[in-house]
């Protein structure tokens, strides 16, 4: 054995004994008002402030502590603190239910530890609390995850009204969206001014867009973890809300008080039943809506096992008369299993299922004929969590996903006269395991590292052709029912440190890779449902993605305020364009009109919260840049990407003016995304023609609004409670620009006009909300 080698054995050694010898308490931590598991809670030994734990995803925690008498402090934001004294002898467990803390003197939004930006080893994360969300006011009142966490630094709009997000120069494909662990893969409603998660049925929102942790995968941009209620196990109860042009209710209560609960809610809206008030018998009889459900329940089978079954069906809806009908929709389901082996091994077992779908008819006199798509997942995970000590845990895992994608094809009637066209399927399988360590060796030092290792194998069965630099068909082959295509490997580093520079600030340093294998495309800003999805083949490589990040983060004013500023830049591969002639839609050889390149992005990130008082709120501010360089596009020179914006400032204050009446505000501008405009046109048999030059060379007009928001709660006292909230969207009515077009001037053809369509004005809402 090599000398060098004798210190690191020596103090490995030493490590595993000192915690040999001490003792666990572990436990769940919860809500004691609904039995509702608190994520991220404290857990610590008054007589060693510096031993503290939180409890992971689940509520469990595990905390070591030499053998002893002590004083246990468990406590969350937005609930009294729980101290009790325990003799560790032994390993013991101890679960806890925590009283909500209704005192609104000091009302707090935040939804983590004020502590957990300084001494958390993690980058790039923001959690949510669902008091943000509900105070955020919106576009018609409703309550929304995706508009509200559009108001983050380094998190950008997709367009006016739109749920969909662009995260440090990523596409919207690029996110991976995740409710209860199942892969969302169009979270919106009426093509993109509601997104999918009705805000009643969710717990715990996180957004993670740097420094990823190696449990998650598959996405280059971003992670949205999101997490439905569980449901009330301790009494039965209602709560929802009527407003202009939907409403919502939720129904919650226990299978078996303490043990187990149900929660079920739904949303529709009504904005078909305004159309039946038309005297056009076309508008009459078209229809327009979206519904969605969500539905969980749990059962705790004894201590150290606990089940969970939860889903979700949304659709939308969108016809006019007979002639055109859209529909499309996304299902998910989510079976899940925790168990704890020790008080030190925490598992969650979880086999999940993710749908989505659309279909388009349309029939006249000279057309029948029908568009439908469909892409479906099946995902088995494992995933374990070990707390070693209370300065290092470990998880680790399995997933295993399959996934198949139905391209749109036409089935055309025989009197139609559209061809119908049918495009194979495609299947592809994905084998990842990971590792990640975070680790407190000192008290100035923290660390978070891991490893993913990702297997991804393209299947038969079909004929998958390859093709020439000009898009033609180079060869094709058969492959049979399950045969491997082409198969890709990666490994996918994640590091973050973490330095204290003092009690109240502290230096984060991340690196991190990334690998995508799912691939939307699409040629406008924002995706929209018919977007086709591809999956990396012997064409297309993953994409890939490098990413860096330094940040300052400072506490101030008894942490009553906290700041960050993070620098980042991301070097990104494979990423995927269009030829400047391409046609995406029903098209059987669509990889052969992409193209393939090179990507950059970075930026400057600041953060400034207030997040306790009668006021508070945030300001961020984002200074990015996000650029690609393609072969075949503007002669091999970088250019804008389509969702480059340079500035981008979000200001949001909420206002306790009374027990009774809060009231809030957001402002909200932006610099214009890049955009293609014509930079000339040409005459070709008396027909004029626009003329292009550089991709994306052109800007939108800078965007700019004023949000407003009053919440008037009902009288305290007995259990039915109300409240109606009112809202001004847009308070000063600005015509944002939604498109820029062109055209020839009507009295002179010889000139050419442009022209802004603004999408809304100011709207005002109003929304009754009950809960007993």
């Amino acid at each position: 054995m090599k000398l060098f080698l004798l210190p690191a054995l020596l103090s490995l050694f030493l490590f595993e004994f000192s915690f040999a010898q001490q003792v666990t308490i572990s436990g769940t931590v919860r809500d004691a008002s609904n039995g509702e598991t608190l994520i991220g809670a404290s857990v610590r030994v008054l007589e060693a402030p510096s031993s503290g734990v939180s409890a992971n995803n689940y509520g469990f925690y595990s905390l070591s502590a030499p053998k002893g008498s002590y004083t246990i402090r468990i406590s969350s934001i937005g609930y009294n603190a729980h101290e009790q004294k325990v003799d560790l002898n032994k390993d013991m467990r101890l679960d806890v239910s925590l009283d909500p803390n209704n005192q609104l003197d000091e009302v707090e939004i935040n939804a983590v530890s004020s502590r957990e930006q300084i001494e958390s080893p993690q980058m790039g994360v923001n959690k949510i609390s669902m008091k943000e969300i509900s105070n955020v006011p919106v576009l018609f009142g409703e309550r929304d995850v995706l508009k509200t966490i559009q108001l983050l630094p380094g998190v950008l709009a997709a367009g006016e009204g739109n749920s969909g997000f662009f995260v440090r120069g990523g596409t919207v494909d690029q996110n991976l969206v995740l409710l209860d662990e199942a892969m969302v893969y169009n979270a919106s409603h009426l093509l993109g001014f509601f997104s999918t998660f009705n805000s009643d049925a969710i717990k715990d929102v996180n957004l993670y867009k740097g420094g990823m942790p190696a449990q998650y995968g598959g996405r280059l941009a971003s992670v949205l973890d999101v997490n439905m209620l569980d449901g009330n196990n301790q009494q039965f109860g209602m709560d929802g809300g009527i407003g202009l042009i939907a409403s919502r209710l939720k129904v919650e209560g226990p299978i078996t008080k303490n043990k187990g609960s149900f929660m079920l809610s739904g949303r529709r809206t009504y904005a078909d039943l305004f159309l039946k008030l038309s005297s056009d018998s076309s508008v009459n009889n078209s229809v327009l809506y979206f519904y969605d459900l969500n539905l969980k329940a749990n059962y705790q089978l004894n201590q150290n096992n606990t089940v969970y079954l939860s889903g979700y069906f949304g659709k939308d809806v969108l016809g006019y008369s007979n002639e055109f009908g859209f529909d499309w929709g996304n299902v998910t389901g989510t079976l899940r299993w925790n168990h704890v082996f020790s008080s030190k091994l925490f598992s969650n077992t979880s086999l999940i299922y993710s749908d989505f779908k659309y279909n388009v008819d349309i029939s006249d006199d000279d057309n029948d004929f029908q568009i439908a798509s469909r892409i479906q997942n099946v995902n088995l995970k494992q995933d374990f969590h070990y707390f070693a000590s209370n300065k290092s845990n470990i998880r680790f895992g399995l997933n295993l996903s399959r996934q198949e994608i139905s391209p749109a094809g036409i089935d055309a009637s025989e009197n139609s006269d559209i061809n119908s066209l049918k495009i194979e399927n495609r299947q592809g399988a994905e084998l990842a395991a990971y590792i990640s360590h975070e680790w407190k060796p000192v008290s100035k030092w923290s660390f978070l590292y891991g490893l993913r290792l990702n297997t991804y194998l393209l299947l038969g069965p079909g004929e998958f052709r390859t093709y020439d630099a000009e898009g033609d068909v180079a060869g094709s082959t058969l492959y049979g029912k399950g045969k491997i295509v082409t198969s890709y490997f990666n490994l996918e580093p994640r590091f973050s440190a973490n330095y204290r520079l003092n009690e109240q600030s502290s230096i984060k340093a991340s690196y991190n890779r990334n690998t995508q294998n799912l691939h939307q495309l699409t040629n406008t800003t924002s995706t929209l449902p018919t977007d086709a999805w591809v999956l990396s083949s012997n064409n297309i490589q993953p994409q890939i993605a490098d990413q860096g990040a330094l940040g300052y983060y400072r506490n101030f004013n008894d942490d009553k305020y906290e700041f960050s500023v993070e620098v980042y830049y991301k070097d990104m591969q494979n990423q995927i364009d269009y030829k400047n002639t391409a046609d995406l839609q029903a098209n059987e050889n669509v990889e052969a009109e992409l193209v393939y390149g090179k990507g950059k992005a970075y930026g400057l990130e600041l953060y400034l919260k207030k997040r306790v008082g009668r006021l508070n709120g945030w300001i961020s501010y984002t200074l990015s840049r996000s650029k690609r360089r393609f072969d075949e596009i503007n002669n091999g020179q970088w250019f804008a990407a389509r969702q480059d914006r340079i500035h981008d400032v979000a200001i949001v204050g909420m206002y306790q003016l009374s027990k009774r009446w809060s009231v809030s505000g957001t402002f909200i501008y932006n610099t214009g995304n890049a955009v293609t405009f014509p930079s000339g046109k040409y005459s070709i048999g008396g027909k004029s023609t626009w003329y292009y030059t550089e991709r994306n060379g052109y800007r939108m007009p800078d965007y700019h609004r004023l949000d407003l928001g009053a919440t008037l709660e009902s009288k305290p006292g007995g259990r039915f409670k109300s409240s109606w909230t009112f809202g001004i969207y847009n308070a000063y009515n600005r015509k944002n620009a939604y498109i820029i077009d062109f055209r020839e001037n009507k009295n002179d053809p010889n000139v050419t006009e442009a022209y802004k369509v603004a999408l809304f004005g100011i709207i005002p809402s109003v929304t009754w909300n009950f809960k007993f």
